[in-house]
């Protein structure tokens, strides 16, 4: 099979500004005990550790474990804090969404985006949302806040009002075993014509069924749909702790466009949203 050669100057050539951000990240994690560092601290339940146990997790000393640390953080990969006599890394969120997006944009891979999820598992459906499903739709919401991890709101609005933001004809949910455990709206990002075709996504899963590709039956559900919709772009904001989210929102060819940092506060606390955008597969 012949393979047309494309032409250097269809590609855009990526910025002296940003590749010369990529190449402090990758020449940082050359050192194989950093890329073990960065590893054990955001791989860890709480996303911290003490540099003692990350020295004794690893087998190295203190003192090394100690310099490889400041060079992570002076990246950003990582911050350190003295909790007592201890110095605590923590892991910055966004390394973990930036860092893959970085490889990505230099190996041109997101120059093919998945179109939506593949694989669905078997016993999750999905429909269109009816009126009778808000009820069951809302306190999923509420789970959702309860996380802090879904989004800024702090209480969910009663379910009709909650209704009234999302587009009529983009609203679905999933079930399993004839029971709604998940859902997916589009909410229109402007009044004006001119952006009719650009839609703001949301998707909640319940507690209880989440881990069982609810998420992604929702999504291929939502993006196959606005694709014949007619809508052409759809965006969200995820908050970088959730990365299972920004994992499937790949998977269905949403692109990390930002990092919005500090963009606002939750229980009076400054945090940061990965803003993500897809654009219609046939575009």
């Amino acid at each position: 099979m012949t393979q047309t050669p494309v032409s250097p100057a269809l590609l855009p050539a990526l910025p002296a500004d940003a590749a010369t951000t990529y190449a402090e990240w990758f020449a940082t994690l050359s050192d194989p005990t950093r890329v073990r560092l960065l590893h054990a601290v955001s791989s860890s339940r709480a996303g911290a550790l003490r540099v003692g146990d990350l020295a004794a997790a690893l087998g190295i000393s203190q003192s090394t474990t100690s310099h490889h640390v400041r060079r992570l953080a002076e990246v950003g990969f990582v911050s350190v804090d003295k909790v007592g006599t201890s110095s605590v890394v923590t892991v910055n969120p966004t390394c973990c969404t930036g860092l893959p997006h970085a490889a990505d944009v230099v190996m041109g891979t997101l120059a093919e985006l998945p179109c939506c999820p593949e694989d669905l598992p078997a016993d999750v459906t999905t429909r269109a949302m009816a009126d009778a499903d808000l009820e069951a739709v809302r306190d999923i919401y509420v789970e959702g806040i309860a996380t802090r991890n879904a989004t800024f709101e702090t209480e969910a609005p009663p379910a009709d009002e909650l209704d009234g933001k999302w587009l009529p004809e983009h609203r679905w949910v999933a079930e399993i075993d004839g029971a709604v455990v998940g859902w997916a709206t589009v909410a229109p990002v402007s009044a004006r014509a001119c952006y009719a075709g650009v839609g703001e996504t949301s998707v909640y899963v319940t507690e209880a069924a989440r881990g069982r590709g609810v998420g992604k039956s929702l999504v291929h559900r939502q993006v196959t749909e606005a694709d014949r919709g007619g809508l052409w772009t759809l965006q969200t904001s995820i908050f970088p702790e959730n990365r299972a989210s920004i994992a499937l929102h790949h998977s269905a060819g949403f692109q990390t466009l930002a990092v919005r940092s500090r963009i606002a506060q939750l229980d009076g606390v400054w945090r940061d949203t990965v803003l993500l955008e897809r654009r219609r597969c046939d575009d």
